[in-house]
């Protein structure tokens, strides 16, 4: 990476993997601490979902605050509003009191994402935007590693420890952002494609995203509390938490590269396939000497899920839409995310920790059918560009996502299509109107 870039791009990087390293381990840990204070499932998945609701409600208007005090000065905002929620919630121990903390906290954290993702964009071009956005992925992964590897440690320092360094953590992340020179990268709002128009356009991707963003909210925010309901201590549980994104990180780019020689539907129904195997041998032999390796195999199948759906809706999707449609997506898969905790959560309370992969079971038992039949009705386009791991926590990070590559195969493609192609990638009725930039 050139050395004017590094110089740019370092202080939000290092901010985002400071404040993300406090943030993974306080999610871990909140579901933990709520089960050892009694709460009922049902209450520790509100909770849980409160943060997921905060994600979503900044994904609509942080950027408003952005465009009007500025990167800087926004950052420091968002950072320091986390920093005052954990610190509150380990002074603070009530269930509603924790539900409001997560849903502020959702909402601080979606902003400082806004911020880095936006501030990387300005620094990229079309030379370099795929180097950045690798060390972004490193930096997230390796900080949501970083803390879940160091749970037990930190949890047994005492009660307040783990909360207080969270906080430190976040407040610390200031100050590589106030260091650099004051730079004010230009953000425009670009309203997102409704989900009624995608749900037209490419109903596989548009189930594919909205399952993954029930089961990545309940890997974050439920798998923990299975863990310790049968039996692990907090160590044991962030050692199964770091394989499971560990999982994410090593499996995520070959299923990609899969997915660019192959039909996305085929992938995507041997990805639900693997994910209903992997939740039913859980259910069955919760504690087997091979639960880590299922664990790292969970991670792989899940969170590959939402890129190779974005994908597949990205083939179907002309080169000027390409933005607005993954917006679009990106907030479906939020809206899934934010529900997740709140339905999975009474099937916990109702059968016992097993409701966990239960509920996984039956989610991608379902996307498996739905995949089996749309490839039946209508099988996939061919592939338009490389497949592109995708980690964008806000409408911002999918400007990083939509490279070069993937905007020359769609307007390649849109050259090439013949009225009856074009048909066959928008399905969209004459009565529609069709997805325009």
């Amino acid at each position: 990476m050139p050395r004017h870039l590094l110089a740019i791009t370092i202080a939000p990087i290092l901010g985002l993997f400071i404040i993300s390293t406090g943030n993974g381990l306080i999610s871990s840990l909140t579901p933990l601490r709520l089960d050892a204070m009694g709460e009922s499932a049902m209450v520790i998945g509100l909770i849980s979902a409160a943060y997921f609701v905060g994600l979503t409600i900044g994904a609509f208007c942080n950027d408003r605050l952005i465009i009007r005090t500025g990167h800087i000065r926004a950052y420091s905002s968002f950072a320091s509003l986390t920093a005052v929620t954990i610190l509150l919630q380990g002074m603070l121990v009530n269930p509603w009191a924790w539900f409001v903390l997560r849903l502020i906290n959702g909402w601080a954290t979606m902003g400082v994402f806004l911020v880095v993702e936006s501030w990387l964009l300005l620094a990229a071009d079309q030379n370099n935007r795929g180097r950045l956005l690798a060390v972004y992925m490193i930096a997230l992964y390796g900080s949501c590693l970083i803390s879940q590897v160091g749970l037990g440690n930190i949890d047994g320092l005492g009660v307040d420890s783990p909360f207080m360094l969270a906080g430190t953590l976040s407040a610390l992340s200031v100050v590589p952002m106030v260091v650099i020179p004051r730079i004010a990268p230009e953000m425009e709002r670009v309203e997102p494609v409704m989900p009624q128009q995608l749900l037209k356009l490419t109903p596989t991707g548009v189930m594919g995203c909205f399952g993954s963003g029930i089961a990545l909210a309940a890997i974050y925010s439920l798998l923990p509390l299975y863990l310790q309901r049968v039996g692990m201590d907090v160590r044991q549980v962030g050692h199964m938490m770091a394989y499971v994104i560990f999982g994410a990180m090593l499996l995520q780019y070959p299923v990609g590269r899969w997915s660019d020689r192959q039909d996305r539907q085929r992938v995507l129904i041997v990805l639900s396939a693997l994910c209903v195997l992997i939740s039913a041998a859980i259910i069955v032999l919760p504690n087997s000497p091979f639960i880590g390796l299922l664990m790292f195999l969970l991670g792989g199948g899940i969170f590959s899920l939402y890129p190779v759906s974005v994908s597949h809706a990205a083939d179907r999707t002309s080169a000027d839409a390409l933005v607005r449609m993954i917006q679009g997506m990106l907030l479906i898969n939020s809206f899934g995310s934010a529900i997740s905790p709140l339905i999975i959560s009474p099937v916990m309370s109702g059968v016992g920790a097993s409701g966990l992969f239960w509920s996984l079971a039956v989610l991608h038992l379902f996307l498996l059918v739905f995949f089996i039949w749309r490839r039946m009705v209508r099988p996939a386009p061919v592939p338009v560009a490389p497949f592109e791991p995708s980690t964008q926590m806000t409408p911002i990070g999918v400007e990083l996502r939509v490279t070069d590559d993937l905007v020359a195969g769609a307007l390649d493609q849109d050259m090439a299509a013949t009225p009856e192609m074009a048909a066959e990638r928008n399905p969209l009725s004459d009565d529609d109107a069709p997805l325009q930039p």
